[in-house]
């Protein structure tokens, strides 16, 4: 899995590409949002596009990030989930507990009022 992130507003966009499940790519994931955590970010988009395949700890490390989130009184949603997250997302009924945006600016524009 490849992880890249931006700081734009005060809000962090992730993107990830690949497989989103256990491995070393996860921790660097989470260390990562832990930096930005400490730079009073509290607002999260995860650009889910390119993720081929997830498992339950990918379902997990999701949870994970919304949980940080929410805990600093932020908010975190997903960007356009591809086929298989989607159905993850669904079948664990989690769909309900994320808010899911079709693109970038429509995180940005669910996010704004959070952030202001």
């Amino acid at each position: 899995m490849t992880t890249t992130s931006t700081l734009t507003d005060g809000i962090l966009y992730i993107t990830l590409a690949g497989d989103l499940i256990g491995s070393p790519d996860t921790q660097q994931l989470l260390q990562s949002v832990n930096e930005h955590l400490g730079d009073a970010v509290t607002n999260c988009a995860v650009d889910l596009s390119a993720i081929r395949y997830i498992n339950s700890t990918g379902i997990g490390v999701l949870v994970s990030l919304l949980t940080k989130f929410r805990s600093r009184g932020g908010e975190l949603v997903l960007i356009n989930p591809a086929d298989h997250p989607k159905k993850m997302l669904a079948l664990t009924k989690l769909n309900n507990i994320f808010t899911v945006t079709a693109d970038q600016a429509a995180a940005r524009q669910q996010l704004a009022p959070a952030a202001s």
